[in-house]
């Protein structure tokens, strides 16, 4: 019977462990994450357990913290601009967007 070979991931992630290698994604490095909300932070490996379990490296990052969502003042704060289109009937509508949160709504008929 052959031995199954293991597959590489397609994404990054960190992970706790730190007595083996990080298991990365093709191409990624041990402290690479393909999440971007995720953030690595330096930890003290378990080199023996490593060595024991016949690893040559050992992951010494684990994930930090999420990060907390910024509070918003208020919506009256917000940065806001307001311009005319053409509808493809040729109807004149007003735009406004949200220049902080990317929300638009439409005015007019």
């Amino acid at each position: 019977m052959a031995a199954s070979k293991p597959t590489n991931p397609t994404e990054t992630r960190l992970d706790e462990d730190l007595d083996k290698p990080s298991t990365t994604a093709p191409g990624d490095g041990p402290a690479d994450t393909t999440d971007p909300d995720e953030r690595a932070v330096s930890a003290t490996p378990d080199k023996g357990a490593a060595a024991q379990a016949g690893h040559g490296t050992v992951n010494a990052v684990v994930p930090a913290p999420a990060k907390p969502a910024p509070k918003r003042a208020s919506k009256e704060r917000d940065r806001m601009e307001t311009y005319t289109a053409t509808r493809p009937d040729g109807a004149e509508v007003t735009i406004v967007r949200n220049i902080e949160t990317g929300e638009s709504s439409l005015k007019g008929s």
